[in-house]
This record gives C-alpha cells, structure tokens and sequence, in this order.
C-alpha cells in the first residue's frame, strides 16, 4: 500500500468548495503512479524496457467530496496482476478516516515504443507486494451503451495542455471535458469509464451524449468515424 497525504488547497475546489471530480481524479492518479516507486523492482522493469501502465477502465463511486482546507490521506494498493493487467484500489479518505471516495481500475502494461500491451514476466509480478480488496460493489468493466443515438453535439479539441506524460489525452481530461457536457450541477455519485483508444494533441473528440430513463447519462468520446476514445457512465 502507498499513500499520499495532501490537503485541498483553493486550485482544486468548484464553486461549492468541494474538491472538484477532475481533481479527485488528479489526485488518485498521483497516488497511483507515485506508487511505482515504492516498488523498486517492478519500476526497473518497466523503465529498462520502455514499458508504461495505461488505465484501461475505472469505477469510481463518490461518497462526499472533501472541502477546502480539509486533509486527505490517498491510498492505493494492487489486490491482483495476470500477466498482461494489474488490478489496483485508490480510494481518498477523510480527517476522520472515513472514506470519501473509492475506485477500483484495471491498468495494461504497455510498450511506449509500438503501442502494444505486453505481458510481465513472473518474477516481476512476484516482486509486488499485494493487498486485500477494499470493501466496495464491484461492477463490470464493460458499460453496456443503450441502442440510441442520444444526441451529438460539437467537436471538442485536444489541446496542449490536456496531454500527459505519455503523449497522449491525460485519463482526467476526458471527464473534464464530458462533465461540460451535462447540465449545469449535475453530480454524479458514481462514475464508470472505459478508455479504448489514447487521443493526441490536434485531434478532436466527437461527444454523444445518452440520458437513460433512470437520469444517469452516458458519454462516448469519439473520433469522426465513430471510433470511441473513451465511454462513459455517470450515476446519480
């Protein structure tokens, strides 16, 4: 387990004062990738040979989001590893110990050089040291995508600032751009993605936008031919 103890400074609250959900993500990112380095042998292997962890989807169920000023511990944890993908909790948890927000998310190791996800040898899987799952309703990582066709609204770009470390769409700004995307005030209590292809600066994203009978909306981020960039579900 790795954790992270930060305090929520005015960068990252909305105009509640509440941390805002791009920078709850922001936060369980850091967490997740300092993690690494807290384990030598697994972040040898993945530096020596050109390797990166790639976020393949995440369920993230919000129970209240911490305040302006408020002290939160971040902690993550990998519960399983098979070869090709790694299985983490990354939750953020309160002064008073209790939980604020948990997510459990499956990341695929992947050779930076082609592009192509790549399998761990076992002494480096072995090398890890692993944690029980936390306590939270596990969901499929597939979203199922009602057949409508919602509504498609303008092209939004990928701008320098949204790219990351690895050269592409960093995994917070696909939410950052699908929450202005729904209606005003909208807070989503859980919040599910599967992220299917990395997008790159200059490049622009084709949002659809479902709203199910029960409230909760859907988002898929595209490319013009239809392709998904990412999909995802925000609960109520």
């Amino acid at each position: 387990m790795f954790t992270l103890n930060e305090r929520i400074g005015p960068s990252r609250i909305d105009e509640n004062g509440r941390l805002k959900l791009s920078a709850a993500l922001d936060l369980l990112q850091d967490c997740s990738l300092l993690w690494m380095t807290s384990e030598p042998t697994f972040y040898a292997y993945l530096k020596d040979n050109g390797l990166g962890m790639f976020l393949v989807s995440r369920q993230m169920d919000i129970l209240r989001l911490p305040a302006f000023g408020d002290s939160v511990a971040v902690r993550t944890s990998v519960y399983d590893c098979r070869s090709f993908y790694g299985y983490r909790n990354t939750a953020i948890y309160g002064e008073d110990g209790s939980p604020c927000v948990l997510t459990w998310s499956i990341g695929a190791f992947v050779d930076m050089a082609t592009g192509k996800i790549v399998r761990l040898p076992p002494e480096v899987i072995e090398s890890v040291a692993f944690d029980r799952k936390i306590d939270m309703e596990y969901l499929d990582k597939k979203i199922k995508v009602p057949p409508v066709s919602g509504r498609n609204l303008s092209p939004v770009p990928v701008r320098r600032c949204d790219i990351d470390f690895y050269g592409h769409m960093n995994n917070a700004k696909y939410v950052e751009a699908a929450m202005e995307l729904l209606p005003e005030g909208y807070a989503p209590r859980r919040l599910r993605i599967e992220y299917k292809a990395p997008a790159r600066q200059g490049e622009l994203l084709h949002p659809r936008v479902i709203e199910t009978e029960d409230g909760n909306y859907i988002v898929i981020l595209a490319d013009a031919q239809g392709n998904p960039y990412a999909v995802m579900e925000f609960t109520s």
